[in-house]
């Protein structure tokens, strides 16, 4: 399901995004990394949105979605589909205004984001037994229920909502010459591109990467679906619109290994203090691998969400640190 045929969000949405959302979502911290900036010969800032609430940059793009939302559209209920981030923006927010909130998962969602979910107050399916097939369970529910779709990605509302992010880091960070972005249906890299106009490299799971398949098609196309670590970066597909805005502006996707985001992961659990999930970490694993090209001196933003590794993935992979 995407929404193509609407319009692009332009930078004045962002800003009135951020009008909308103002006071009930964090501006989470950009902190300096001398140790990254060292090995990568640049001065490197890490915005922690792992800090966001519910744990990742989602909430940005949902609260801006359901302001939308008429009175009929929010007495229906809300559903949505997720590997887990999403879930929990939506069944948080959702808790938050009184709305009734279904969320679709699958049988191999992380555990913790599908308590997470329903801790919110959000009730989950997770019949589908795969993230491809949750998608078609989604199409069915909404069939059967009538509820209001709230896209995690394609859709102007969440993608002006994620760019908030954009504008943080351009007032905290405002010599950046480079913007690092994890990827996944893409609203988030969206969003930044949306808000600022510095240079900006997305960043993708070499298992996983739906955005470079679409960039490569010219249009959202379906990949098959392989296991990665990095489940919140893990789609079926990308968005339409942010296939658009990426066209346009992104410098270049970089694709990383398992390998190369466990080494993100441990550098930034090591050295930064910041207990990330595979997902947040695929930015710094980029930067630590060389797969983004950086100019010597130059100031680089690596974007580290989110915050919500299930504990057996994160020991497993923090137990490796002998390989780094």
């Amino acid at each position: 399901m995407t929404e193509a045929a609407q319009t692009l969000p332009t930078r004045d949405d962002v800003l009135r995004a951020r009008e909308t959302i103002a006071g009930r979502v964090h501006r989470t911290p950009v902190f300096s990394s001398t140790t990254l900036g060292d090995r990568i010969g640049a001065r490197v800032f890490l915005k922690a949105e792992l800090f966001q609430k519910t744990g990742s940059f989602k909430p940005r793009g949902v609260l801006t979605k359901l302001a939308t939302l008429t009175p009929e559209e929010r007495a229906r209920g809300v559903i949505t589909w997720s590997a887990g981030n999403h879930a929990q923006a939506v069944a948080w927010a959702s808790a938050s205004e009184g709305i009734d909130c279904l969320v679709v998962m699958s049988a191999l969602a992380n555990p913790q984001k599908v308590a997470a979910s329903s801790g919110y107050g959000a009730a989950v399916d997770i019949e589908a037994p795969d993230q491809a097939a949750s998608h078609d369970r989604l199409l069915q529910l909404i069939e059967e229920t009538g509820r209001t779709y709230l896209p995690p990605f394609d859709d102007p509302h969440v993608i002006a909502g994620q760019g908030t992010i954009g504008l943080e880091i351009a007032e905290d960070v405002p010599d950046a010459d480079l913007i690092v972005c994890p990827i996944g249906g893409g609203g988030l890299v969206a969003g930044v591109a949306t808000a600022t106009d510095t240079r900006l490299v997305g960043v993708e799971p070499e298992l996983s990467a739906a955005f470079s398949a679409g960039l490569a098609a010219g249009e959202s196309v379906h990949i098959e679906m392989k296991p990665t670590s990095a489940d919140g970066l893990a789609p079926p597909f990308a968005g339409e619109l942010n296939l658009a805005i990426g066209r346009e502006r992104l410098a270049q996707v970089a694709l990383v290994t398992e390998d190369e985001i466990a080494a993100g992961m441990r550098f930034l659990y090591a050295r930064a203090k910041l207990a990330c999930e595979p997902s947040g970490a695929a930015a710094v694993g980029a930067l630590l691998a060389g797969k983004v090209p950086v100019e010597p001196g130059s100031t680089v933003v690596a974007i580290v969400s989110g915050g919500n590794a299930a504990p057996e993935t994160a020991s497993a992979i923090l137990a490796r640190a002998d390989e780094d």
